[in-house]
């Protein structure tokens, strides 16, 4: 007798349906085998199918049984098959009766005991599950809220395997989870920092605002203890609030790489990635055989901060160039080749030197010219040309430390900020940019556009700075962000100087 029910695979972040077929034969020798290119995870399933059937009350076959993965030309990973395996072979073995299991898509992983534990990719399925027609998705009830975020499908949350039979036999009556995705944006979109912490650094604050008004790409330099750190953590306090879409896409990239908290159906804040400087480039930008998304997929539609940026490997570094240009990035394996998406900002912090104090008057640097220069050169010229700012961060006076008066606060830059946002958004309305830094040709050409004045400026600033097309092109990006903040329609000289201000290695090297 063969059974059929559906489940589902992951190629990049998007659920691929799955036919799980399972046939108990009368004829042959005992033992059960799992065809359709299955990995290790999968093979391994059926003992602890047998184990859970047997401890759950049910009988395993003493027949010959095969379990068909369809389509059998793509390769099936993760544990998230053992439900539908057990419910499969029952059913084919004639032990459970059901009319349900063909509306229902069923995932999850099970335990020797007969406990169903929570898997990846729940929210990408519960989307293939309503794209589909399925009535409803059936999955542990550690992903049932993460599920339930998809409106127009019933999501049926098991504990147990006895209760996913009872359910799909009509022994058992589960109410299918409901989720207010308002109350739980209400809920998880707060911050527990503020701009206000940072004592002094306002002109530092004043070149994150610009980054986060057109979503610039920064750097920022300065010695040990300067509040480097602290200012990048802050940056999402003040760009604006995650759509529902954009949750539900950041959401899904975390679900796949299983950093989805089950207290946390949902993203409601920007991501944060902050990766330590010996992590490799698959780390980075995603790998593996079939391919998993990295650090700068994890922090679509957030920041990516790479302190101690000179530290991180060479080929780290400039694995990051796709992403930066493109928001995207191509893993290419022998298996497969995936695109994740991977739109962020980058902040990236560095000291300006090995020991660190070049720059602070309080404290010697012991670093010779050659170290100096070795050491920024660590960075290369073609990455420095896609950050958009580099900022110094100077070390904080004491008397500035024992101010008793806040600086700016997160919702002051946030105000100005989402000014600058909503002039963009009705610019590009209708075109393809989203934010001033993702400009390109003819809308650059078009609404970067400049005077005789700043024509002038900016020429002598090429000249003598050197700087590539790529950077002329940052400059430009830069200035209509600062006038944007000023809710200027023309770029204006001042715009185009302070952009220039925010190419301090270009005046190094």
């Amino acid at each position: 007798m063969v059974a059929r029910l559906h489940s589902a695979t992951f190629f990049g972040i998007d659920a691929i349906p799955i036919e799980v077929e399972v046939d108990v034969s009368r004829r042959g020798f005992a033992g059960a085998t799992v065809v359709g290119l299955p990995d290790a995870a999968v093979k391994e399933s059926i003992e602890r199918v047998r184990s859970a059937l047997q401890n759950s009350g049910y009988r395993f076959p003493r027949h010959k049984a095969v379990v068909n993965l369809a389509p059998a030309d793509l390769r099936k990973e993760g544990p998230a098959f053992d439900l539908p395996i057990a419910i499969g072979i029952l059913c084919a073995n004639g032990d459970a009766v059901t009319d349900r299991a063909d509306s229902y898509l069923i995932c999850g992983e099970l335990a020797l005991d007969g406990r169903v534990r929570p898997t990846k990719g729940a929210l990408s399925a519960a989307m293939l599950a309503k794209q589909r027609g399925f009535t409803g998705i059936i999955v542990p009830v550690e992903n049932a809220t993460e599920a339930g975020v998809v409106s127009g499908i019933d999501v049926i949350p098991v504990s147990q395997l006895s209760e996913a039979i009872g359910f799909l036999t009509g022994q058992l009556e589960i109410d299918p989870i409901v989720v207010d995705v308002e109350a739980v944006f209400d809920k998880l979109a707060a911050y527990d920092c503020d701009f206000a912490d940072v004592r002094g650094q306002e002109h530092v604050k004043r070149a994150l605002t610009v980054a986060a008004a057109g979503m610039h790409n920064l750097l920022m330099i300065g010695p040990p203890g300067s509040g480097k750190t602290m200012l990048a953590k802050r940056m999402p306090t003040v760009m604006p609030p995650l759509t529902l879409e954009e949750s539900l896409e950041a959401t899904r990239i975390h679900s796949i790489a299983g950093q989805l908290k089950s207290e946390q159906p949902l993203l409601a804040t920007r991501p944060v990635r902050m990766p330590h400087h010996s992590a490799s480039t698959a780390a980075m930008v995603g790998g593996g055989s079939i391919p998993q998304p990295g650090e700068v997929s994890l922090a679509h539609f957030g920041i990516l901060f790479l302190d101690e940026f000179p530290e991180f490997s060479r080929a780290v570094l400039e694995a990051l160039r796709q992403p930066l240009e493109d928001a995207t990035v191509t893993v290419a394996r022998a298996q497969a080749t995936i695109t994740f998406p991977a739109s962020f900002m980058l902040v990236a912090a560095m000291n300006p030197c090995p020991c660190g104090y070049y720059t602070d008057a309080r404290r010697a640097c012991k670093c010779s010219p050659v170290q100096i220069e070795r050491y920024l050169s660590r960075i290369s010229g073609p990455l420095v040309d896609r950050v958009d700012i580099h900022v110094e961060v100077p070390a904080v006076p004491f008397q500035e430390l024992r101010n008793k008066k806040n600086g700016t606060s997160s919702s002051d830059i946030r105000e100005q900020v989402m000014g600058a946002r909503h002039i963009q958004q009705a610019r590009f309305a209708s075109i393809a940019p989203t934010t001033n830094a993702r400009m390109q040709g003819e809308s650059l050409r078009k609404y970067a556009q400049l005077d005789n004045a700043c024509e002038s400026v900016l020429q002598q600033a090429v000249t003598e700075l050197g700087l590539s097309a790529r950077a002329h092109d940052k400059v430009l990006r830069v200035s209509r962000t600062i006038a944007d903040l000023a809710g200027r329609e023309a770029i204006a000289t001042e715009d185009i100087l302070e952009a220039i201000h925010y190419r301090r290695l270009d005046r190094q090297m």
